[in-house]
């Protein structure tokens, strides 16, 4: 039942996307909303939506907003944090009420950016200053700025590793599951926590496309590949890595009883041993590490577990990408907030995570990637609208929730067929779609 819930309000927004937003479709040059060279001359009220609800409880947003404040002292900045932030964005999405500034949900296709979202600027001009622009480019335009961009790997208690006898970052798949294995057997530790519940974290493992093979345009292959969970491919290592530690019981007895807040809490204090997730996390897990009273130290950042020519490698992507309504009515204060919380209120750095802004230096929790020659690799992007295009014939949503979901359902007996089965249901449904999309 849940899938099928899933799968209508992914309905419901495809609808959306062709029926809604007040947008043309494609933006012009003079639709660019500038960054305002007046502080004094910009004002009213703006809503931005985030999935940063730590931040909105613990005053952070609050504190940005009233140094903002001192640079625009006419706009007033209100925040609304959102625990399912695609599920509640996706559904907001079909009217014209999804804030003024927003983090661009994962399940809007790349060649809808224009109907939703208000061009910010040239890809010319913009990728001079910022990483990542051709995420969010169309045609000549960029409608979404990351503020900041995260390596992918797993974030783990290294106190629990090292109990567990394990001292050094495993090379391979089997070695990993062997490693889970060892701290089953030797510590209380959960060896894996999905955060099923929430949903949202299991879209990070999409983001392990690019690392087994350490190939740049692992993303842009897709639309060319029949078969992308045939054996040896990228989605294939990835997924099965996913199901055979839940199917080995290596992860949490009940996903459905998953907190995301909680599991900072339980892997600071060495209740959980790892969970799959991007570098921004560190940071989060160490808070949690200190509020306990345990050592911070003890979380650490590890590649996923696969080689290519002894290298481990992982992939680099924009975080989400700040945009602005295109049915604001403030979009120059809109504005205005997205350029300083990128440039200004010092968040990446806080979050120890890879600013978008160019030279800016790595964090330091990349350091240990750094010393063991960890390649960072970012993906071409040459052929995404016709991969989106693809998955939305499919109905996979490789960026959705309930794709990875639904491979726990199945590893955990939840729901019918195995690890065989579910691949080649999606290698039936990808390789129709490409048949379907010109």
């Amino acid at each position: 039942m849940r899938r099928t819930a899933l799968a209508a309000t992914g309905l419901v927004f495809a609808l959306a996307l062709s029926a809604c937003g007040g947008g043309s479709g494609s933006g012009s040059s003079s639709d660019v909303v500038k960054v305002p060279t007046d502080p004094s001359k910009v004002s009213g009220t703006i809503t931005v939506l985030t999935n940063r609800t730590d931040q909105v409880q613990d005053g952070t947003l609050k504190r940005y907003a009233a140094e903002f404040n001192t640079i625009y002292p006419h706009v007033t900045v209100k925040f609304q944090g959102l625990t399912d932030y695609e599920g509640d964005v996706k559904i907001r999405m079909n009217s014209k009420n999804y804030g003024d500034v927003l983090s661009i949900p994962n399940s809007v296709p790349l060649k809808q950016y224009p109907t939703f979202f208000a061009p910010l600027g040239t890809a010319a001009d913009l990728s001079k200053t910022y990483d990542f622009t051709d995420h969010a480019t169309v045609g000549s335009l960029v409608y979404g700025i990351a503020n900041i961009g995260t390596a992918n790997g797993f974030v783990y208690n290294k106190a629990v590793w090292q109990q567990a006898g394990v001292t050094t970052w495993p090379t391979t798949p089997q070695q990993f599951l062997d490693d889970l294995k060892a701290i089953k057997a030797k510590t209380g530790a959960t060896p894996y926590y999905t955060n099923y519940h929430d949903g949202w974290p299991l879209t990070n493992w999409g983001n392990a496309l690019g690392s087994p093979s350490c190939d740049p345009a692992a993303n842009d292959k897709l639309a060319g590949t029949k078969e992308p969970w045939a054996q040896g491919q990228d989605l294939n290592v990835v997924d099965s890595l996913l199901y055979d530690t839940v199917h080995d019981k290596l992860s949490e007895a009940d996903p459905n009883t998953t907190n995301w807040e909680n599991s900072k809490v339980l892997l600071g204090t060495g209740k959980i041993a790892t969970m799959w997730l991007g570098s921004w996390a560190v940071v989060q897990m160490q808070d949690a590490a200190k509020k306990a009273r345990k050592n911070p130290d003890s979380i650490g950042f590890m590649p996923f577990p696969a080689q290519k020519d002894g290298h481990f490698c992982s992939v680099v992507r924009p975080d989400y990408q700040y945009a602005v309504n295109i049915h604001s009515k403030n979009k120059d204060a809109a504005r205005a907030w997205l350029d300083w919380y990128i440039n200004k209120s010092g968040d990446a750095q806080a979050a120890l995570s890879i600013s978008s802004v160019k030279g800016s230096p790595l964090p330091a929790d990349l350091k240990p990637f750094q010393d063991a020659g960890v390649r960072l690799i970012h993906l071409t992007n040459d052929r995404t609208a016709l991969v989106d295009e693809i998955d939305k014939a499919s109905e996979i949503g490789i960026n959705d929730q309930d794709y990875p979901q639904h491979i726990v359902d199945v590893a955990r007996g939840a729901a019918g067929g195995d690890k065989d089965s579910v691949f080649k249901d999606l290698d039936k449904k990808w390789s129709d779609a490409q048949g379907t999309v010109g």
